[in-house]
């Protein structure tokens, strides 16, 4: 079966589901072979929750890019307790990657592309061999990029589901609510979407939630979530 048909067909039979419903159908339609892959920021917590819910045993995908703040990685830590997730699996640039392509650490300061392939695309490449699809957290609110963004869409060989697309930033703070879920730490302090400490700034209140990744430049994705960037993957 080809990928349109088969998104064709996942959207037939689970597009009217939602929630941790969604996430158990689409674990048991592809035999386990599902990971959600999790920036673990400020918005993470609800879809973890979802997935945890769905069962404690989800693959949860974590890329560290050996750049995310300090405060992350200790959210990551709590949320997992927290939830009871089982099956965390943390991935990131080997050192070979490293030493060849950013010796010095100062890649994101020349070439941000470059560096996320390098620190996020090919270690998530690497991650997903073995599934056959993944979930986002990504949402049609968070950027004018995102408005079209379906519940269920193919990248190459593998499907890609969405499943807080159609949500918005009230329904998410309802969940956050209702299941008296923990914030990251730098939300308070006006970071809304949250990636590398080199390239993640606070954002100006009301301004687009992802404005402060790579402020000041053309970019807006890292590059997970694009078929091509910079250099080909």
């Amino acid at each position: 079966m080809d990928m349109a048909t088969r998104v064709k067909e996942l959207t037939e039979r689970y597009g009217r589901l939602e929630g941790a419903a969604l996430l158990a159908a689409v674990h048991q339609a592809l035999d386990g072979r599902i990971a959600l892959v999790s920036s673990f920021g400020a918005e993470s917590a609800v879809l973890l929750a979802l997935a945890a819910e769905a069962t404690p045993d989800f693959p949860v995908i974590l890329v560290n890019t050996g750049k995310l703040f300090g405060e992350t990685l200790r959210y990551r830590d709590q949320l997992v307790k927290r939830l009871g997730l089982t099956n965390l699996r943390e991935v990131g640039p080997t050192a070979e990657d490293l030493a060849v392509g950013d010796p010095n650490g100062l890649l994101f300061s020349k070439n941000h592309d470059s560096c996320c392939h390098l620190r996020k695309t090919i270690p998530l490449d690497r991650a997903l061999a073995g599934f056959d699809g993944w979930i986002t957290g990504r949402k049609r609110f968070q950027a004018a990029t995102r408005a079209a963004l379906p519940l269920f869409e193919a990248e190459g060989d593998k499907i890609k589901v969405n499943p807080l697309a159609a949500w918005d930033k009230a329904r998410l703070e309802e969940e956050f609510t209702r299941r008296d879920l923990p914030r990251h730490p730098l939300e308070a302090d006006g970071f809304l979407s949250i990636g590398c400490y080199t390239c993640t700034e606070r954002v100006t209140p009301g301004a687009d939630p992802r404005s402060g990744r790579w402020a000041g430049t053309d970019k807006t994705e890292c590059g997970i979530h694009m078929t091509m960037i910079g250099t080909a993957r």
